[in-house]
């Protein structure tokens, strides 16, 4: 059966087995029924053209785990940034697991997407803010809509700085031969509150697994968000992940996706303004390897005068390795003001790797400033020359220009533990020792 019917088929045998009210169910029989007329994305889709999930689908993926798993804080510590207190909500298999995770209702709610869909005290935040964001056309979104469950649900009262990061992680232990996932997230941040978030997809063995993520992020007046995408998985690991954020005037968000491994990682971040003076921040450093792919596909919504939206997107690509960036900034004829800019910079190390890159502009306001640019090269010969003349060996030196290069995104990291972790990471990749402090 292929994966498509298998999914169809599961949609009844799931909506039996949750507790939901009414208007969930017509949320849900429409999601399908969106997935249903649109089956699985193509090349043939302008989207998706640098993108095929054909070799994917050809697994017998396990929709729902046959039962709950459980690992070791040990096992799985070395992935946390365990050097700080956190907020904790950890999932294994797509379930959540209690004695990894630190949730609280004190003051603030960070706890489980599937408290807040079933609970009568949830229903006014469910009815206001799920699936109000995310693109009911999108034929992943809306099956991950149909599908619905869990995750992580965090809501942030108005005037709260959350003290510590908050972790949201999931974990696939590898007990099936082949795993799909599909966590959906929802985050709310009131009215002049600050929020650092930091999320990670693990796969813990080297089987398939499909991760359809969807996370809406809602950015009330004056919020500020800081988000951080770890994607450093194995070579059997796909992720799609869809992101959507709404932010409201005078809000600040910063989504910083950070992708080092996996087989296929596909990433749809979109941005949507509702009022004035709005900062949108959108960054991100890919370094790969073998024959392993990413697509960034980035959407900016300027519906409103006198905001402002940065993206800086960076890749280093080796062996066989594929990249896409996909961006696009959309202004609006009542967006005056507007100064939107895009920038990939992309460097290629081998001469099988290979980048697409399409950055956009669509503007309808005259009173704007927007530019968009991007480079394609190889590491500079001079500066390596320069380098070992001076008694740098050309590993390091090459290194080196690398990191340089991602340096800028690096330093936009708020949290000092996740920087180190990052940059170790980065060395690495990179297969050397950064001989400096950071």
């Amino acid at each position: 059966m292929e994966l498509k019917e298998k999914l169809l088929s599961s949609f009844m045998a799931f909506e039996e087995q949750v507790d939901v009210h009414s208007e969930l169910h017509d949320v849900r029989t429409s999601a399908i029924k969106n997935f249903e007329n649109k089956g699985f994305p193509t090349k043939k889709e302008e989207s998706w053209k640098y993108t095929s999930l054909n070799a994917i689908l050809k697994n017998d993926f396990t929709v729902f785990p046959k039962g709950e798993n459980s690992i070791e804080f040990n096992e799985v510590k070395k992935y946390f940034i365990h050097e700080i207190d956190t907020y904790k909500v950890v999932f294994i298999d797509g379930i959540f697991s209690s004695h990894l995770s630190s949730t609280t209702h004190e003051g603030l709610d960070i706890c489980l997407m599937s408290s807040a869909l079933h609970k009568p005290k949830y229903k006014m935040v469910i009815d206001n803010y799920f699936n109000k964001i995310a693109n009911k056309d999108e034929s992943l979104t809306s099956l991950n809509t149909a599908f619905a469950n869990e995750g992580a649900y965090v809501n942030i009262p108005k005037s709260t700085v959350v003290r510590k990061p908050i972790e949201i992680m999931y974990f696939s232990t590898g007990n099936e031969a082949a795993l799909l996932v599909q966590p959906r997230n929802l985050i709310i941040v009131g009215e002049n509150s600050h929020v650092q978030i930091i999320e990670r997809h693990q796969s813990l063995n080297d089987n398939p697994v499909l991760t359809n993520s969807v996370t809406e992020i809602f950015a009330q007046k004056r919020a500020i968000v800081d988000y951080y995408k770890i994607q450093n998985d194995n070579l059997e690991a796909n992720l799609i992940d869809n992101t959507y954020v709404s932010q409201k005037q005078e809000t600040n968000v910063s989504v910083n996706t950070f992708c080092f491994g996996g087989n296929l990682t596909r990433n749809n971040l979109n941005f949507y303004h509702f009022g004035e003076r709005i900062v949108s921040n959108l960054n991100g450093i890919t370094i790969i390897g073998e024959k392993q792919h990413v697509d960034h596909y980035t959407l900016v919504q300027h519906a409103t005068p006198n905001c402002e939206s940065h993206q800086d997107y960076k890749g280093i690509y080796s062996d066989r390795s594929t990249g896409v960036f996909n961006g696009k900034i959309f202004v609006e004829k009542e967006a005056q003001k507007t100064n939107a800019f895009q920038k990939s910079n992309n460097i290629l190390l081998g001469d099988k790797s290979t980048i697409n890159a399409k950055p956009q502009l669509e503007i309808f306001a005259d009173d704007v400033k927007c530019s968009h640019g991007c480079t394609v090269g190889q590491l500079d010969e001079t500066a390596m020359f320069y380098m070992q003349q001076r008694g740098i060996p050309k590993k390091e030196a090459k290194a080196l220009l690398m990191y340089a290069f991602s340096n800028a995104l690096i330093e936009s990291i708020k949290i000092p533990e996740l920087k180190q972790r990052i940059t170790k990471i980065i060395a690495n990749k990179l297969g050397v020792k950064i001989g400096f402090d950071l």
